[in-house]
C-alpha cells in the first residue's frame, strides 16, 4: 500500500505522465535531484520557467522529511533567482534541513548547473501533519 501513495505527484509520480518525473538520492545530509529541462519547460526561448524551478526546490525541500517517513506540508516557500537557468543542461536541485523546531522544518535548497553555479535558491518551512 505505501509505493501506491504519490504516484500522481507532478514532480516525482511515475504515472504522471505530464510530471517531471524526480528521482532522488541521499547523498551525506543533503537530499540530491538531477533534471534537464525541455524546450516544453521554458518560460522565454532557452530559459527555464521559474514556475519549474520553484517546484523543483519546493519538491526538494519537501521531500527529504517525507523519506524520513514525516508527512509534510509547505507552510512558507521563499525562491531567490540569481540567473537564468537554461533548459537542456543537467541540473542538480540540492535541499538539506536547516533547523527543526517541533512541528517545524526549516529547509534550504539550490538549483546549480555542471559547474556548479547556482542558478536559483530556496528557502521553506514545512509543517509535519501527521505519522
Amino acid at each position: 500500500m505505501e509505493e501506491e501513495r504519490n504516484q500522481w505527484c507532478f514532480a516525482c509520480g511515475p504515472n504522471n505522465p505530464i510530471g517531471l518525473r524526480l528521482t532522488f538520492a541521499e547523498e551525506g545530509d543533503k537530499y540530491v535531484a538531477r533534471f534537464t529541462a525541455g524546450p516544453e519547460h521554458q518560460s522565454y526561448d532557452g530559459i527555464v520557467h521559474g514556475g519549474i524551478i520553484s517546484t523543483l526546490l519546493d519538491e526538494i525541500m519537501g521531500r527529504y522529511p517525507y523519506v524520513k517517513g514525516e508527512d509534510t506540508v509547505t507552510a512558507r516557500l521563499e525562491i531567490r533567482y540569481r540567473r537564468p537557468t537554461p533548459i537542456g543542461r543537467e541540473l542538480t536541485i540540492t535541499g538539506w534541513v536547516v533547523n527543526r523546531r517541533g512541528r517545524l522544518y526549516e529547509m534550504a535548497g539550490t538549483v546549480a548547473l555542471p559547474d556548479g553555479k547556482v542558478t536559483a535558491e530556496g528557502k521553506a518551512m514545512l509543517m509535519v501533519t501527521g505519522k
